[in-house]
């Protein structure tokens, strides 16, 4: 299959499974930035009911999520997905948190004109699935 990380890293938008107290599935869109082998998402300015969010507290308790990132088109021989299993940190400080940070910044043009802030959720992959219609 195409260059896993590759595919990864270009796209913008991704979507986070973590598991609520009451063990159901929590499935949340995200924008994130890869580096490396973890995958790092931010606390944005756009309207939220609380700065608390679900997925933080959730992967605070239990660590083990996934993380889907996918691609559509109507040429349906261009669609492919990444599945990335790992295990959740929350940076609610630091230097790893500021470098997180820095990247989203660099990635997407909203977070350079309004930053978001922590906390920071850092995934570190241990598990990367992929599946692609260009390929056999």
């Amino acid at each position: 299959m195409r260059d896993l990380h590759g595919l990864v890293a270009a796209e913008r938008v991704a979507r986070l499974a973590t598991v609520d107290p009451d063990s159901r599935p929590h499935l949340v869109p995200i924008v994130f930035a890869l580096v490396g082998d973890t995958i790092y998402s931010a606390v944005d300015a756009k309207p939220k009911r609380s700065r608390t969010l679900q997925r933080i507290e959730n992967a605070r308790a239990r660590p083990d999520v996934t993380v889907l990132v996918d691609h559509y088109e109507d040429d349906w021989t261009q669609l492919w997905w990444v599945r990335l299993r790992g295990r959740a940190r929350v940076l609610d400080s630091g230097e790893e948190a500021a470098r997180a940070l820095t990247a989203l910044a660099a990635k997407y043009e909203q977070y350079r004109e309004t930053a978001p802030g922590l906390p920071v959720l850092a995934v570190d992959i241990v598990e990367w699935r992929g599946w692609s219609a260009a390929e056999p």
